[in-house]
C-alpha cells in the first residue's frame, strides 16, 4: 500500500464523527457533484466500513457526472487564455476526459498521438480542422462523455504528421488559443501554467545565458538596458530556447472577417515546406519585430534546449533519463510531462477541486507529495489522484 493510501485510511479512521453512509455520501458529492443512487451509496458505505475507502472512491467515479462535470471543469480552463470554465467542449477537454476514463498514462496528454472524438455512430457532425461544431453538438446532445468518446490517432483525424503531434498541445482548441498570432511563446507559457502549475514570474532566472533570446525582444526597453538585464532576461533566457520547439506551427484564420478565429485551423510546415518569408520551415511569425534588436537570435529550425536544467529551476525535477533537448513539440512535451513538477501539479489541482480548498498546512503539503508519488508509481493514472484526494479529505 502506498504512503498516500495509508495516510488516507488513517485520516479516514479519525473522521469517526460520520458513519460510513454519511462518509460515502460526502465522497460521492465531492467527486461528482451529485447524489448517488441508493444501491451505489450502499456499496460505497460497505467498502468504507470494510476499510476500503479507495474502492468506494472508484465506485463514485463510475458516475457520468465525474466526466461530464468534474473532469470538464478541471480541463476547460486550460483551453483558453481567459481560463473560462464555461467555454464549450472542445478537442482539448475531450482528450483529457478520454485519457482519464481509459486510465492512460496522463503524461501522454502533452506528447501522445491521440485525440478523442465522439463515436461516429451518434450521428453528430464530423470532426473538422476548422471549426468546433463536432464537440459543441456532442455537448448539446446530452450523451454521457464516458460513453460517447472514442480514442483515435490525432494524425489520422487531422492529417498532422505523427511526429508533429503532441497531445493537447497540438489540439485545435490549444492552437486557437495559444498559436494564434504572436510568436508562439503563449503556447509555452500556458502549457507551463496549466500542467506544471508555474507561471513565468515563478520561474524567472536571470542567471541563464541570453544567447537564444530572439530579435523581437528589445535589449533596452524604454532606453534602459537595466530593465532587460534584471527583468526581461529572467523569462526569455529560459522560455525562448524551449518555445523554439513550436517554430513550424501557426494558427491560420481570416482576421478581417473572422476576428474570433471561429473557423481557423492549425497549420504545420512539414519536411520540404518552405515559408516564403523565412526561406526555411520556420513560420514567418517567428521573425516578427526583428528590427527591435537585429543582433538577437534568429530561429533556424525547431530544435530546443532546456536551460532550466541548471540554476534554481532544476528543482522542477527534470527527468535524468531524458537529454534535455530535442526537436519539435512532441519531445518538449515529454520533457515537461516527465518532470516532478508535472506530477505535483496534477496532485495539487485535484486536491483543490476535491477538497474544496487549497493545501493549508504541513499535513496537506505532505499529502500532496504523497499523492504525487502515488501518481508517478501507478503509471500516471489521474483517477488514482482523485481517489487519493477523496480519501484524504473525507469527513472534513
Amino acid at each position: 500500500m502506498t504512503g498516500g493510501a495509508l495516510l488516507g485510511i488513517c485520516l479516514w479512521a479519525g473522521a469517526a464523527v460520520a458513519d460510513p453512509q454519511e462518509q460515502a455520501l460526502q465522497m460521492h458529492s465531492r467527486l461528482t457533484g451529485v447524489k448517488p443512487a441508493v444501491s451505489v451509496l450502499q456499496d460505497m458505505a460497505e467498502d468504507i466500513a470494510d476499510g476500503n475507502p479507495m474502492d468506494a472512491a472508484y465506485t463514485a467515479m463510475e458516475n457520468d457526472a465525474f466526466y461530464d462535470v468534474t473532469l470538464k471543469n478541471l480541463a476547460t480552463p486550460w483551453t483558453n487564455r481567459d481560463r473560462d470554465v464555461f467555454a464549450p467542449l472542445n478537442d482539448y477537454t475531450a482528450t483529457v476526459i478520454g485519457a482519464v476514463r481509459d486510465d492512460l498514462d496522463f503524461r501522454q496528454v502533452l506528447y501522445g498521438n491521440l485525440l478523442y472524438t465522439a463515436d461516429s455512430g451518434l450521428g453528430l457532425p464530423p470532426y473538422r480542422n476548422d471549426d468546433n461544431e463536432h464537440y459543441e453538438a456532442l455537448e448539446n446532445s446530452g450523451y454521457p462523455l464516458q460513453v460517447a468518446l472514442v480514442k483515435r490517432s490525432q494524425s489520422a483525424v487531422t492529417g498532422l504528421p505523427a511526429q508533429a503531434t503532441a497531445g493537447v498541445i497540438t489540439s485545435r482548441a490549444a492552437s486557437r488559443a495559444f498559436f494564434i498570432a504572436g510568436t508562439n511563446r503563449a503556447m509555452f507559457r500556458y502549457t507551463l501554467w496549466n500542467h506544471l502549475c508555474r507561471d513565468m514570474e515563478q520561474v524567472k532566472d536571470t542567471s541563464r545565458p541570453p544567447d537564444r533570446i530572439r530579435q523581437d525582444v528589445s535589449r533596452s526597453p524604454g532606453g534602459d538596458s537595466r530593465v532587460f538585464q534584471n527583468n526581461c532576461v529572467g523569462c526569455h533566457s529560459g522560455m525562448d530556447p524551449m518555445a523554439q520547439a513550436f517554430a513550424y506551427y501557426d494558427f491560420v484564420y481570416d482576421a478581417d472577417n473572422d476576428p474570433d478565429a471561429i473557423n481557423g485551423y492549425l497549420d504545420y510546415n512539414s519536411a520540404g515546406d518552405t515559408d516564403p518569408a523565412t526561406g526555411t520551415r520556420v513560420k514567418a511569425k517567428n521573425h516578427i519585430n526583428s528590427a527591435n534588436f537585429p543582433h538577437g537570435f534568429v530561429i533556424p529550425d525547431d530544435s530546443w534546449d532546456n536551460y532550466w536544467r541548471e540554476g534554481p529551476n532544476m528543482h522542477l525535477g527534470w527527468s535524468q533519463s531524458l537529454p534535455g533537448s530535442g526537436n519539435g513539440a512532441k519531445t518538449l512535451g515529454q520533457e515537461l510531462a516527465n518532470s516532478r513538477a508535472f506530477a505535483q501539479c496534477q496532485a495539487t489541482k485535484v486536491f483543490r477541486q476535491v477538497c474544496l480548498r487549497s493545501p493549508e498546512d504541513a499535513n496537506d503539503r505532505n499529502e500532496i507529495e504523497s499523492i504525487a508519488d502515488d501518481f508517478s508509481n501507478s503509471g500516471y493514472r489521474l483517477k488514482r489522484v482523485y481517489a487519493d484526494a477523496a480519501v484524504y479529505c473525507a469527513g472534513e
